[in-house]
């Protein structure tokens, strides 16, 4: 049995991988959707990230697409004590923003579509600094008083405005921040390592960090002269044309082939050994995909290999 994580200073255990919803509705329609939850969950999983804007990027979609889907598959398979939910606020395109009458707004509406009466994890999704931090910490803290939210979370946040909000919330004793969702992977480091992830060591925040597998680049899939369908291939393309992105290529090529493991596994292995992540997120399309993805909480990389990653990626 998978040995659960502790995901910062909350009392939420969770499995060392999330599985991305931002699928749900898009990619994959609501039959493969419970699908790669079912088999997610056969697997030990035991946590899920939406947003209630996800998938409002595609046409004829209105947002909440994906947190509408995992709330009837919630409700299909009566696990919901089992599951623990994490989604976001601030990006749907009725809900923008980060307000104290958004947030109220916005989290009844992905209440309703998840068909639940809490949410175990709500992240502000972008931080919005046209709003004080103060507004925003007292209107999550509501939430939690009122039962509705266990624990609050930030994505998308600086340094400055993160401490900002943990010193508020310390001393007028509100909720606190327990996590944090940066852009962190082995080919886009600068963005989290550095003020950020000490602020959140100092703290005691756990990192859940998104594009973990920098879309679909790290699972290997992508190479010179290979054609890949997928709806995220310019991302990952990008990555294939950096010296960076080859050279991590490279080395993960070789502790792979050295551990017998699956590139992907491998990619999130070093992400799920570094200082302060609980937990990547990462998203399957179909159940195929997914045995690389949980493989992560049974691969433990020695010291070397993930040395040789790290300088791979410097």
């Amino acid at each position: 049995m998978t040995s659960l994580r502790t995901l910062g200073s909350s009392d939420l255990q969770v499995f060392p991988l999330a599985l991305g919803g931002n699928v749900f509705g898009w990619t994959a329609d609501e039959a493969q959707s419970f699908a790669v939850l079912d088999a997610y969950a056969a697997a030990g999983g035991n946590f899920v990230d939406t947003a209630d804007s996800y998938s409002s990027w595609v046409e004829g979609n209105q947002g909440g697409e994906s947190e509408t889907v995992l709330g009837k598959w919630l409700a299909s398979r009566g696990n919901r004590s089992d599951v623990v939910v994490a989604t976001k606020v601030g990006a749907h395109p009725a809900y923008k923003g980060l307000s104290a009458a958004t947030i109220k707004g916005a989290a009844a509406q992905s209440l309703r579509r998840l068909g639940t009466d809490r949410i175990d994890l709500y992240y502000t999704h972008f931080d919005d600094e046209s709003v004080p931090v103060e507004e925003i910490i007292t209107a999550l803290d509501q939430l939690v008083k009122e039962g509705k939210v266990r624990h609050i979370a930030a994505s998308n946040i600086s340094p400055e405005r993160l401490r900002a909000s943990l010193d508020f919330s310390e001393r007028e004793g509100l909720a606190r921040y327990v996590a944090l969702q940066p852009h962190y992977n082995l080919v886009s480091r600068d963005t989290y390592e550095g003020s950020l992830q000490d602020t959140a060591a100092e703290a005691g925040l756990a990192a859940v960090p998104y594009f973990a597998l920098a879309s679909g680049f790290l699972t290997g899939k992508y190479r010179p002269g290979v054609t890949v369908d997928s709806a995220r291939s310019e991302g990952a393309l990008r990555n294939l044309e950096s010296e960076r992105g080859r050279k991590v290529l490279a080395a993960l090529d070789a502790v792979a082939r050295e551990r017998g493991a699956e590139i992907a596994t491998v990619a999130l292995a070093w992400l799920a050994a570094r200082l302060t992540v609980a937990a990547p997120i990462a998203s399957a399309r179909t159940v195929e995909q997914l045995p690389a993805l949980v493989a992560v909480a049974d691969l433990k990389l020695s010291d070397q290999e993930l040395a040789t990653l790290t300088e791979a990626s410097a």
